[in-house]
């Protein structure tokens, strides 16, 4: 197995934040005001302000391991582009963006994929090893809480559903805005969670399998490829995604978001559905 060369030398611009992430947080004020001022299709609006909000989230979370590993020894992720928040840049394009991306429109869930490729040769210590894979699922705990200072604040209006099962979209200022937002928040706790998750090939295995015993690593990294198709299979096949949304539900309930919110915004996002 060949290495790509470390370099000693950071580029100039190797923290300067590129083009393209630029261009995405562009989007999400955007649209985040047309959602506010219910500009345009209301719908449309709430569909690219999540979609960009989670796109960033999730450089965010890449940025967070590529930067640990970079102070941990690692100064290769920097001549990699890792350090300039462009998810083009990133190992598995498809898997770190694009399909977390199809499954938050089809499943509504902050489900992870995999990103950066940090060189662990050069990571001194177990504990360095650690903290590298902690500082993404961290990144997302640390989004979620400033995405509900507004709703810790009592800012966002109260919803509750109608006898008939909708929702009363004039009953509340920029109630859409509010329902995105709470989506926003919700991705988050999910991200967390399935992040802090001891499963082979998540940050929660990478987390823990430093410890191992050469022996164990060995049998772990086996698995560590199939970790994320088995986890998808659990949370949409078996009672283990029951479990899973009641406990992301009471995280959400712990930082004051509302169930029927997010719910609203989820509806709102599928703007192609009729319901």
């Amino acid at each position: 197995m060949t290495y790509e060369p470390v370099y000693t030398r950071t580029p100039r611009n190797a923290f300067i934040p590129s083009p393209v992430f630029v261009g995405i947080v562009a989007v999400f004020a955007v649209s985040g005001f047309m959602t506010w001022s219910r500009f345009g299709n209301v719908k449309i609006d709430v569909f690219f302000f999540v979609i960009s909000g989670w796109i960033i989230s999730l450089c965010l979370h890449e940025y967070a391991h590529a930067v640990t590993g970079y102070f941990s020894g690692d100064l290769s992720v920097a001549d990699r582009g890792y350090l300039r928040l462009n998810p083009l840049k990133y190992t598995h394009p498809l898997l770190s963006i694009v399909l977390p991306v199809i499954v938050v429109i089809l499943g509504g869930i902050g489900l992870p994929g995999g990103a950066v490729w940090v060189d662990h040769r050069y990571i001194r210590s177990r504990l360095k090893d650690s903290l590298i894979s902690a500082a993404g699922p961290l990144t997302n705990v640390v989004l979620a809480l400033i995405v509900a200072v507004p709703f810790l604040a009592g800012m966002a209006p109260e919803l509750s559903p109608t006898v008939s099962g909708q929702y009363n979209l004039s009953s509340a200022d920029h109630l859409e805005f509010w329902a995105a937002l709470a989506l926003i928040a919700f991705l988050q706790v999910t991200a967390s969670v399935l992040n802090f998750l001891p499963v082979p090939g998540l940050d929660g295995g990478s987390i823990i399998s430093p410890w191992f015993s050469p022996a164990y690593q060995r049998a772990w990294n086996l698995v560590a490829p199939w970790g994320f198709l088995l986890l998808f299979l659990l949370l949409w096949q078996t009672q283990v995604g029951d479990y899973f949304y009641e406990l992301v539900n009471w995280l959400a309930g712990l930082i004051n978001v509302d169930p029927w919110l997010y719910a609203l915004g989820f509806d709102l996002m599928r703007f192609w559905s009729s319901s």
